[in-house]
């Protein structure tokens, strides 16, 4: 699996693409705490577009991205994220806690915003 990484608008945004299963979890797990720990306050948008499956383990990843971004007073959004993804995530309930955006252009606006 790999990860394209990019900036916009002081948000740092993360590509992954294939499944985040296996292997690929720790790969993308090393990408987000390395992304967290070089900012005082991350602003991360995971866009899914190229995600075709993930397993428990990517979501714990998340969850995990999740928590080291609020200790730090960062945010998480996702983007483009497909149904089997999304069935995942609202089968463990934990919909609520993950910033869904329907655009990159809204995503960037709302966690490039200091709040």
């Amino acid at each position: 699996m790999a990860t394209t990484i990019r900036q916009h608008g002081g948000v740092t945004i993360l590509e992954p693409t294939g499944k985040i299963m296996g292997t690929a979890v720790s790969e993308l797990r090393d990408v987000i705490t390395a992304q967290i720990d070089s900012s005082d306050s991350p602003r991360l948008l995971i866009n899914f577009e190229n995600v075709s499956m993930m397993d428990s383990s990517g979501l714990g990843t998340l969850m995990g991205a999740h928590v080291a971004a609020k200790r730090q007073s960062g945010r998480i959004g996702v983007i483009n994220v497909g149904k089997n993804i999304k069935n995942l995530i609202v089968r463990s309930r934990l919909v609520s806690i993950f910033e869904h955006y329907n655009s990159e252009a809204d995503a960037v606006s709302a966690l490039g915003n200091e709040s």
